[in-house]
């Protein structure tokens, strides 16, 4: 970062809240700081500062290229790094973001065994159903389901999930099983991560669709918590394959409606997310051949 060493001083400066402490944590002088930020202030032709006796603070000029230089300053360290480390063994900090319910389920699982694999490598996990901002988050890579993943970075298609509607034999017995669309309004069904406006699009094998007016008295936007209120006989909902798969399998769950596609506005299509800084890092790429031998012929929750 030799050549942007006036915006790194400028960052060093707002985190530190004063020249002088950012001089300490550069080991360099005040001075220098001062006509670094003084150089920076007459190339962009606005103050960055409000300077004062007691203390400094962002312009508005200064808080708009703190946003800019912040990003810009990581992209240039991650570009550097993914240079100097092309074909080394996979070694560092490995950073994921996944969704809760699919990270805690299988991805999670893969960490102790690549750790395992790879000595110089180290992992973090970040489960969040929100989306990250690969650059300001410091994701090395993220796994998404979407129907438009981000233009600005790498999307590598994973797999594809389905979803169906299903409801435990309790609350069938108790309530009926559902035989057409038109009776899915008379039964408590869960709204989709309260992300479907109380109505589920449902489409049929000739891919006709039609959306169905749903209700219940309680909500999830969980889907852990999804499936155990679904389990626990409160009403019918909608799952993804890889979540609730098993208890299909052995019997807790019955698929209502088979011949039906919900459709959720967050798509079907899992992908792996990164800046092309990543694309050739060792440790992305050992970790998505991991991933993918894993999900690869057939995913694990379709396996006995």
């Amino acid at each position: 970062m030799a050549w942007l060493p006036s915006w790194h001083s400028f960052l060093k400066v707002v985190e530190s809240g004063s020249m002088a402490a950012a001089a300490r944590r550069l080991d360099c002088t005040r001075a220098q700081i001062s006509k670094q930020i003084g150089d920076l202030e007459k190339s962009l032709g606005q103050r960055l500062f409000e300077r004062s006796t007691r203390k400094l603070s962002l312009t508005p000029a200064g808080e708009v290229f703190h946003q800019h230089a912040q990003r810009a300053l990581e992209a240039v360290e991650s570009a550097e790094f993914a240079v100097r480390h092309l074909g080394d063994t996979p070694r560092g900090t490995l950073r994921i973001s996944a969704t809760l319910t699919f990270g805690r389920l299988y991805i999670a699982p893969l960490l102790p065994r690549l750790v395992e694999k790879y000595p110089g490598l180290e992992c973090e996990l970040v489960l969040t159903d929100q989306l990250v901002d690969l650059v300001a988050d410091r994701i090395d890579l993220a796994f998404r389901l979407t129907q438009a993943p981000p233009e600005d970075v790498v999307a590598r298609p994973l797999i594809a999930l389905e979803r169906c509607i299903c409801a435990s034999p309790a609350y069938l017995a108790a309530h009926g099983t559902p035989q057409s669309l038109q009776d899915l309004p008379l039964h408590h069904c869960f709204s989709y991560l309260l992300t479907d406006d109380g109505q589920w699009r449902l489409a049929d094998r000739e891919g006709n669709e039609t959306m169905v007016p749903v209700r219940s008295p309680i909500q999830h936007n969980n889907l852990d918590c999804l499936q155990e209120a679904i389990l626990a006989g409160q009403g019918i909902g909608i799952l993804p394959d890889f979540l609730c798969a098993p208890a299909i399998a052995d019997g807790r769950l019955i698929r209502v409606l088979p011949d039906y596609e919900p459709l959720v506005r967050f798509g079907r299509h899992l992908y792996a997310c990164y800046t092309p800084s990543r694309v050739r890092l060792p440790k992305v790429k050992v970790f998505l051949a991991e991933l993918e031998t894993t999900l690869k012929p057939v995913p694990p929750w379709h396996q006995p």
